[in-house]
């Protein structure tokens, strides 16, 4: 069984680099990262046949006998269905849902499309609250018949615990602007209003890396002006990724919405301590006892201030809301062996 990969970037920048290897660090280049650690033999489609590490084939060029398109673009899979379909074939694809359902192509137009193709194909969503919700805007927006028989699974999508580093203590406390993007979604303005109220009452060091797009928006220059800010590009390799969590202290998160979460995920696991609002996304992630869930900017401020000045007293309460260690606790739900498996497993239950 062959493997063919489907996606396309959001902001139209290449997929591979000119060495023929998956470049970015946005949540997709790592996701099309890990399907290849699953599937080793797979390619990606692309419009024109290309060699290296990672090949390109071309729609046209699949063999829809032998091979199964897992589509990162859900959208497209009617489309990749019908021009795989031309020869009189019966092409074998898979939906992988990885953003969020609620925010993400709300026009009705896109929504009933995104209903039909999850109806219509096996879909794996990146975790329950996905899964969830595509189940919901299948049942609205397709016919009774399309919907029952719709096909669908889900885990957790986790992370590689492997690249965590050791802790490096920082001189002055690190707050983490915990995503790549100054969406209205992400609500920057919360995360800058509070920190910078925070900064008026001890000394800390905010760091932001930014998805290029949003290095030159008027956020995030208005925000660099500060002596005690750094506004930057993404780092250039996991390896370094890593490093700078390793010494972050905290983070503040402010999205409205999230699929999974892999951001705040990873910056738990490296050991910053988190405050999220009090919203159903935040605690799909967390343990149910999590003491740090905001409900609105006056207890952000509070939460954050403590830690970044009591960072060891708030660690203890992270260890006692799971009753023993919350690093533990992050690992055993958070292991993307858990996710490698499980979609290896959908492939071959569906398409076998």
């Amino acid at each position: 069984m062959q493997i063919a990969i489907a996606y396309t970037n959001p902001v139209g920048l290449p997929v591979l680099d000119e060495d023929g290897r998956v470049t970015g660090h946005d949540a997709g280049a790592t996701l099309v990262r890990r399907l290849l650690r699953v599937f080793p033999d797979a390619v990606l489609v692309g419009h024109e046949a290309r060699s290296g590490p990672v090949p390109v084939v071309p729609l046209a060029d699949l063999d829809t006998d032998s091979t199964v398109v897992l589509n990162m673009d859900v959208l497209d899979s009617p489309d990749l269905w019908r021009r795989l379909a031309r020869d009189g074939g019966e092409p074998r694809i898979m939906n992988f849902l990885w953003w969020n359902v609620g925010t993400h192509h709300t026009h009705r137009v896109a929504r009933s499309s995104l209903a039909l193709s999850c109806a219509l194909f096996p879909t794996f969503a990146n975790s329950e609250r996905t899964a969830s919700e595509i189940r919901e805007v299948v049942r609205m927006f397709t016919v009774p018949p399309l919907a029952e028989r719709a096909v669908m699974a889900w885990v957790d999508l986790g992370i590689r615990l492997e690249h965590v580093r050791p802790r490096t203590p920082a001189d002055v406390p690190v707050v983490l602007y915990p995503a790549i993007y100054l969406s209205e979604r992400k609500q920057p303005r919360l995360f800058v209003d509070v920190v910078e109220q925070v900064r008026a009452r001890t000394p800390l060091i905010v760091e932001m890396r930014l998805h290029e797009q949003h290095l030159v928006s008027e956020l995030a220059m208005r925000f660099s002006r500060h002596d005690w800010t750094w506004v930057g590009p993404l780092t250039s390799d996991r390896e370094s990724y890593w490093q700078a969590l390793s010494r972050t202290t905290a983070f503040l998160a402010t999205s409205v919405d999230e699929s999974y979460g892999l951001e705040y995920v990873e910056a738990l696991v490296a050991g910053a301590v988190g405050v999220f609002p009090d919203l159903a996304w935040a605690r799909a992630i967390l343990p149910t006892r999590y003491p740090f869930l905001y409900g609105d900017p006056a207890q952000a401020q509070s939460m954050l201030l403590r830690a970044v000045q009591d960072t060891d007293g708030c660690r203890e309460e992270l260890d006692a809301c799971v009753g023993g260690y919350f690093q533990g606790w992050l690992r055993g739900r958070h292991d993307d062996d858990v996710f490698e498996r499980a979609i290896a497993e959908r492939v071959r239950e569906w398409f076998a």
